[in-house]
């Protein structure tokens, strides 16, 4: 069973000034970390990564053995993925999408994202929510002023919030692609979801966060410090 990974990393970066996957988190930009997560794992055997146009050069500095391709994204994410998508390997089983953004994904997490991948045919990994989440009705005025009106209140029993990677068998994430790429969808699941076919959801961690933010580079940050206090304590 053959595996490739599309790290997406063709976001402008607005929130943070620049391409947040190109900051140097610990002496690393965030888009290496990612990448070698995954070169780590002897579970997936290719990478695609997916840039801006504007980034092709300075991505494919990138040092990995399994990089096959670094490609140019398009206008929406969607549209990134898909690009994706043609440049892996017609013998592939297995494809796992992740952000580049996402730096503290675990191979263990990636390795359970796949087996049940390979089992149940569409997965992705989330969190439980820990907050209160309502359901906001919102009006012109309201929304000029931030707010809206509460109209209902949801059950957090239910609710996850949504990770990467999110796994697929080729066949089902291309004929997604395929028949409902123009959607409007958030994340690949999505399209999954929009052809029929049942998406599991399994655990992630709490600590398998997106960078989007300058808040978000903070707790970065702190995670990093925190895993290593812990390396140190396991004598590693």
């Amino acid at each position: 069973m053959k595996t490739a990974a599309i790290i997406t990393a063709a976001g402008n970066g607005s929130r943070m000034g620049g391409p947040k996957q190109f900051l140097d988190l610990a002496g690393q930009p965030i888009l290496a970390r990612t990448i070698n997560v995954f070169e780590q794992t002897e579970l997936v055997q290719e990478i695609v990564l997916v840039v801006n146009e504007d980034d092709l050069m300075r991505a494919s500095e990138f040092r990995s053995r399994k990089l096959k391709k670094v490609v140019a994204g398009g206008k929406e994410r969607q549209d990134s993925v898909f690009n994706g998508l043609q440049a892996i390997s017609s013998d592939t089983d297995i494809v796992a999408i992740h952000d580049g953004a996402r730096p503290f994904v675990t191979i263990e997490i990636i390795g359970q994202s796949i087996a049940e991948a390979a089992k149940f045919g569409a997965v992705v990994v989330g969190v439980p929510v820990v907050d209160t989440i309502k359901k906001v009705v919102s009006s012109e005025l309201l929304v000029a002023a931030s707010g809206g009106v509460i109209k209902e209140t949801l059950d957090r029993k239910e609710l996850w919030a949504v990770q990467t990677p999110q796994v697929f068998k080729r066949a089902i994430i291309m004929r997604a692609y395929e028949t409902r790429k123009q959607d409007q969808a958030t994340d690949d699941a999505m399209l999954v979801e929009k052809i029929g076919i049942p998406v599991k959801i399994i655990m992630g961690s709490y600590e398998n966060i997106k960078i989007t933010t300058p808040t978000d580079m903070l707790m970065a940050r702190a995670i990093l410090e925190a895993r290593k206090k812990l390396e140190v304590a396991d004598g590693k």
